[in-house]
């Protein structure tokens, strides 16, 4: 029993095994007192128990011979972290990895395969050096062993069935896996560094060390086909994360992968970004969920025991930079990087262990940064000791080749000749580099779609056919929405009447916001597109308006999606409650919308204020993407939003932030061409919607699809509009030959006498039905006109000219119930001046600058609504500010 305790206890009491490439101070635990023995116990022999390997063959032996054997598996160059783990048979497969004696034998020829790749890892950075020393690269220098240890892990994985696999990783280090993991063609990347060269492709580009890549090639080792793709990602450390899970997982299902054993993914970290970045948390949160599994992650850390000038001491509370990875049970491996064949020994365990048990896994790179952050940064200010010591350490290649050259495994002029073999190859393709006269971003491309564009990468049309569907199909989808496709299932009286008013709905033609989303929906999984609806609660519906999963109230966990029963040959409707994150789950979203564009993936926040907990993925990925990465995405935000009395936090999706980010320019009037609507949908970087009515939001998410090419959509959703007995739509709004309304007219009173009318009101959203109730109470039907922008940008210059000349004796008033400034208005006052050459000034009616979005008080909530209501109909409001 008290040799158990030393077997069970050793890999928790372990002295630290010799991680860092630099000297740290240490002594070896010899205190076999601590389990009640003494130095006259060394000598003799006991029997191992089952659960240890390092007896190999034997079944007994000398406790010296224990300790030591122990000592060579947990305190040399690889310490393992796996004791925590609840699971017996994963721990004792991690045993046998590391404690079976001769475990880490490598064969004469993977012993020159990884002198080659080491060879190539840090001859690139070398050449990088000598032909651009004054530009930032983000350089490997001091973990050259990455690159032979994600080779070994895809070798690995590809050996186990995997045929695509999906990377994120930071910029330390970027280039040198494009060039010798993804294997980019050299002179692309190094014409990347020729400032003269300009960009072929719209939009702003980036910087070299962000861009991304996609891959299919023979993997020399297993010679299987294998894709590989590097997202891009932004300086955020850490952002790609979720993205990458997101894509992966994707892959998964168009492939029928459902246990990914055929597509998997890598991440790659830095040691301060891993400890400091929330965002890991929430990733790895994500790991085990059914409906954002990927079955298992390979984390590899790049620890250079520095973030930019930061110690460790001062950047985390925990022991280790991966400590993280322990809430999910994931081992740890740490590797001393500085020994390639131990690095190269814990991927494979890694790769092996992903397979065997499709859970992540961290391999954590112990190594030092040669260089500053950048190549211009000097170290030495802030960390003198530690640069002083890296400048006399020997660079891990040299100690490498001369280890082989001594064992006899190469010779030295075998050596050279295999580095001069790789300088060849980097001067070739430097001067290829120089003849090229334009830089294409996108060959940099990381979810290529094929067949869905043209071979130039443009739109095969650009026109939009109509969204509308057929009575017949509306009926049958309504029939869907309104009852339980399943026998002998028993769902809440409540939503017993929620169905049946559903039913009622249909039979007098007319949908509300929950059917006419359920209409969008179920036509596309009809026409084959996959639908993907995620974010908190959205099943049932924050609002409880949704109701895409019954539940059986007398048997447990039985659920049934009616929207899976449309036809028989649809596509699948995904609809997943998500963990409570934005950030995650947001970026996890439009990594799956990356992947196919023949998708609708939503994700819906629980109130649109809380969007800004995924800020990053808003401004760094959705809003640029496509102008940094040539790279289009057609994702949905569904933001509920509207000033209803529920305080500053259940109030603004903040449109003025979106709309702020539009690209468009508020002073030029564009031409009104015939398919100015459509190409206004092209150039922009984004589309915002606040749809006032259930029909127009159908159309807008139809429309998402049926465009011959991808944008963001965001959607501002209404929440007391949900039930509005006037937010109804008719069949007849739907039908063939129905579009998306970009602005809705005035087809009231007003209309019958344009000229007669004293005041226009435009508008967006829910306070178009105060407005109209207001003028109904004060009986200005005939002298107000009101017209609803459902589209806010692309602005619909075309349609808000229409409109101004029509009624063009009435002065101009925008409308909204958010704070002047907040809301729309310094969107649309700009554009509107210019639509009508500025002849006019557009009048403000809306509640007064605030620094809250909201009040938390209903008395002020509706003093400020009578207030502002009273000034949209008050034609003598501005009489003093003409």
């Amino acid at each position: 029993s008290v040799l158990q305790s030393v077997l069970t206890s050793f890999p928790l009491l372990f002295p630290p095994p010799s991680l860092s490439p630099l000297p740290v101070p240490w002594c070896i635990m010899g205190h076999v007192g601590f389990y009640g023995l003494d130095e006259t116990d060394l000598d003799k022999e006991f029997r191992l128990p089952t659960t240890t390997f390092i007896g190999g063959s034997e079944s007994a032996l000398p406790l010296r011979e224990i300790i030591r054997r122990l000592e060579m598996s947990y305190c040399q160059h690889i310490g393992v972290e796996f004791m925590f783990i609840n699971d017996l048979e994963q721990c004792q497969w991690i045993r046998q990895k590391f404690e079976t004696p001769g475990v880490m034998q490598f064969t004469l020829e993977e012993k020159r395969t990884l002198l080659a790749r080491m060879i190539r890892s840090t001859r690139f950075e070398e050449f990088l050096q000598k032909k651009w020393s004054a530009e930032k690269r983000f350089g490997l220098e001091g973990c050259e062993s990455l690159i032979p240890a994600l080779k070994t892990i895809i070798d690995k994985s590809s050996e186990n069935g995997v045929e695509n696999v999906i990377m994120g990783m930071p910029h330390r280090g970027r280039l040198n896996v494009l060039a010798n993991v993804i294997r980019k063609e050299l002179e692309q990347i190094f014409c990347q560094f020729d400032s003269k060269l300009e960009a072929a492709d719209e939009g702003s580009g980036d910087v070299k060390y962000h861009l991304g890549m996609y891959h299919r090639r023979i993997n020399r080792v297993t010679d299987r086909n294998i894709t590989l793709s590097l997202v891009a990602n932004p300086s955020h450390l850490e952002a790609a994360d979720p993205v990458v899970q997101g894509k992966t997982k994707a892959e998964q299902f168009y492939c029928g992968d459902d246990d990914g054993n055929r597509v998997m993914s890598i991440l790659l970290h830095g040691d301060a970004a891993f400890a400091g970045q929330g965002i890991v948390y929430e990733t790895f949160h994500l790991s085990d969920l059914p409906s954002y599994t990927t079955h298992g992650t390979v984390h590899v850390v790049v620890n250079n025991q520095i973030g930019f000038t930061t110690d460790p001491r001062m950047a985390r509370s925990s022991p280790y930079p991966t400590d993280v990875a322990r809430v999910v049970n994931a081992p740890i491996f740490h590797v001393n990087a500085d020994d390639p064949e131990a690095v190269i020994y814990v991927c494979k365990v890694a790769a092996e262990w992903r397979a065997t048990f499709h859970k992540d896994v961290v391999v954590d790179l112990v190594c030092y940064r040669r260089m500053g952050h950048n190549e211009m940064d000097e170290p030495m200010f802030t960390q003198p000791l530690m640069y002083k010591q890296i400048k006399k350490q020997k660079p891990v290649l040299q100690k490498y080749a001369e280890k082989l050259i001594a064992e006899g495994a190469v010779s030295r002029q075998e050596y050279e000749e295999e580095i001069s073999k790789y300088d060849k190859i980097c001067e070739e393709a430097y001067a290829r580099s120089k003849d090229e006269k334009i830089l294409h971003i996108k060959h940099w491309l990381d979810s290529p779609w094929p067949g869905f564009f043209t071979l130039d990468g443009q739109p095969k049309s650009m026109s939009c056919p109509s969204t509308g569907l057929t009575e017949e199909n509306l009926n049958q989808i309504g029939q869907v929405a309104s009852s339980v496709p399943v026998e002998d299932f028993t769902i809440h009286g409540g939503l017993s009447r929620i169905l049946k008013s559903r039913g009622e709905m249909v039979r007098n033609r007319t949908v509300d916001w929950a059917l006419g989303e359920y209409m969008a929906f179920g036509s596309l999984l009809q026409e084959g597109i996959h639908v993907r609806l995620s974010g908190q609660d959205v099943e049932r519906g924050t609002f409880s308006h949704r109701h895409h999963v019954l539940h059986d109230q007398n048997v447990d966990k039985r659920t049934c999606i009616p929207m899976n029963h449309v036809a028989p040959d649809q596509a699948p409707y995904t609809v997943c409650n998500s963990s409570l994150s934005e950030y995650g789950v947001l970026g996890f979203e439009l990594g799956f919308a990356m992947a196919s564009p023949n998708a609708l993936i939503l994700w819906e926040a629980q109130f649109g204020d809380f969007h800004n907990t995924a800020q990053c993925i808003i401004d760094q990925f959705i809003c640029p993407g496509q102008a940094k990465w040539v790279r289009q995405n057609g994702i949905v935000l569904l933001l509920p939003h509207g000033m209803e009395g529920m305080g500053p936090e259940h109030s603004s999706a903040r449109p003025e932030r979106f709309l702020q980010m539009c690209n468009d320019d508020p002073d030029v009037m564009p031409a009104l061409t015939e398919d100015f609507a459509v190409r206004q949908l092209y150039d922009c970087n984004w589309i915002v919607v606040n749809s006032s009515s259930p029909g127009n939001y159908f159309h807008v998410l139809r429309r998402q699809i049926l465009m011959p090419f991808r944008k963001p959509l965001i959607v501002f959703t209404p929440k007391s509009l949900l039930r509005h007995p006037e937010a109804r739509s008719s069949f007849d709004q739907m039908l063939p030959g129905t579009h998306f309304q970009r602005l809705i007219p005035e087809g009231g009173a007003a209309a019958e006498s344009p000229e007669e009318v004293k005041r226009l009101i435009f508008c967006t959203g829910k306070v178009y039905y105060e407005l109209t109730k207001e003028r109904k109470n004060k009986g200005m039907e005939g002298t107000v006109a009101i017209a609803r922008m459902e589209q806010l940008s692309p602005f619909p210059f075309d349609q808000v000219k229409a409109e101004s000349e029509r009624f063009c004796n009435a002065d101009l008033v925008w409308c909204q119930e958010e704070h002047k400034n907040q809301g729309y208005y310094d969107y649309v006052k700009p554009r509107i001046r210019t639509t009508i050459q500025r002849a006019k000034p557009v009048w403000y009616a809306g509640r007064g600058p605030a620094a809250a979005p909201a009040t938390g008080n209903k008395f002020t909530h509706l003093t400020e609504l009578r207030r502002f209501l009273d000034t949209a109909f008050d034609l003598d409001a501005f009489k003093d500010q003409q």
